[in-house]
């Protein structure tokens, strides 16, 4: 248990970690961020696939194939779902809801948005150690804490832009990773309570995951001109992480 807090808290404190970055460097470029992402995107990929979707098949015996592909299709759903509900992150962000300046409705609808789309991260981490599998559990944790750092980064700069306060856009930070912390407690005792939806549990969280980078990562690093070097960017940090997977044993 004292390891799931452990690891709850480094997932959420990645994202507090990304956003320090963010405030030093505040204006980042479209081809640093783009790399940083991909070389993200590409650390999840491995991790959802590794550390999530094969686990799943191997607990649902017989019925794995069938358990594990409806459990990425109602995590993609799930989150495509909060996708309608909620405006997209880049666009709050950018403004384009409003005008300039950020008023604390806009304010809470941003933290709101990145919330709903930290919480299924989490739950994933969580889901993981409730599985028994600490190697594969901390791979998709270290994945997730990995790619919570360059969106803790980017997302500084624009607030600022907005017209949100320094302190309050850390606050915002902060709440977000909070979360994420909730969601991997969430995660870990609901499959410690009930193991028979592990195998669901495990692919709904890897869906979740696949879901977020294929809808939001790799087109945000592709809408610059850097999608080669992006793409690239992404097979090294999958291969990083199937190296660790491997040297983890």
């Amino acid at each position: 248990m004292e390891l799931v807090l452990l690891t709850a808290l480094g997932v959420g404190g990645a994202t507090v970690f990304g956003s320090l970055i963010g405030f030093g460097f505040k204006k980042i470029s479209h081809k640093f961020a783009d790399y940083v992402m991909a070389f993200a995107a590409g650390v999840m990929l491995a991790a959802a696939v590794l550390g999530l979707i094969l686990p799943s098949l191997e607990y649902g015996g017989n019925f794995g194939l069938l358990i594990t592909t409806a459990g990425i299709f109602a995590g993609a759903l799930f989150l495509n779902v909060i996708d309608k509900v909620v405006p997209h992150l880049h666009k709050l962000v950018a403004g384009e809801n409003g005008g300039e300046g950020a008023d604390l409705r806009k304010v809470l609808l941003f933290v709101s948005a990145i919330a709903i789309h930290n919480l299924p991260e989490g739950i994933a981490a969580g889901v993981g150690f409730g599985g028994g599998d600490t190697s594969r559990a901390l791979i998709v944790a270290g994945g997730i804490a990995l790619q919570n750092i360059p969106e803790g980064m980017v997302i500084i700069g624009p607030m600022l832009a907005a017209g949100v306060t320094p302190k309050r856009t850390f606050l915002c930070a902060l709440m977000t990773g909070l979360v994420e912390v909730a969601g991997a407690l969430l995660g870990f005792f609901a499959v410690s309570v009930a193991e028979l939806i592990l195998p669901f549990a495990l692919a709904f969280a890897g869906g979740t995951m696949l879901y977020v980078i294929s809808a939001d990562m790799i087109p945000e690093t592709h809408a610059h001109g850097n999608q080669k070097g992006a793409t690239y960017t992404l097979l090294a940090g999958f291969c990083v992480m199937l190296a660790m997977d491997v040297l983890l044993g």
